[in-house]
């Protein structure tokens, strides 16, 4: 009876273990020189006047897309951009203080008793539709979202 149920649950390891070297296998480190013509393009456009720190390669919901991480003004700055050279977000460390009060208020009310820490905006199409917080509670990490006006999500962007 112990041998039976071996052989289900080695097979459930194996299973699980797979499908995570599979997810993580998804983003790809890639070189400036491996980005398609217009992705390229855009990338210099959206860098310029920072550092680029590398690029990647990834499938999300079954779409590839491009990465661009950078420094931009001291602060990390990592856009997205589609095969053809369209834009598809902006995230981009901004100063809590900076941020309108509601907003403050919402992400402090949300973290509870964690602290927040880097905050991002992000943008797409041009607007910013949330701010994203990194938080320190009880030893863990974890990220919270609200809207561009301290507003609850309907959805994570």
């Amino acid at each position: 009876m112990f041998t039976s149920h071996r052989l289900p649950i080695s097979l459930l390891f194996s299973f699980t273990f797979g499908a995570i070297a599979a997810a993580n296998a998804a983003e790809k480190h890639i070189s400036r020189g491996q980005l398609p013509e217009a992705v390229r393009k855009e990338a210099e456009e959206q860098a310029k006047g920072a550092t680029v720190r590398g690029y990647t390669m990834d499938t999300k919901n079954g779409h590839l897309e491009y990465e661009v991480e950078m420094i931009s003004n001291g602060h990390s700055k990592e856009v997205t951009i589609s095969p053809d050279g369209r834009l598809i977000e902006i995230e981009e460390e901004v100063d809590l203080n900076s941020l309108p009060s509601e907003v403050i208020s919402a992400l402090r009310n949300k973290a509870g008793r964690g602290d927040v820490s880097k905050v991002e905006s992000i943008t797409k199409n041009g607007v910013i539709v949330a701010y994203e917080a990194q938080v320190l509670s009880a030893g863990r990490h974890s990220e919270i979202q609200v809207g561009p006006e301290g507003q609850a999500l309907t959805h994570e962007e």
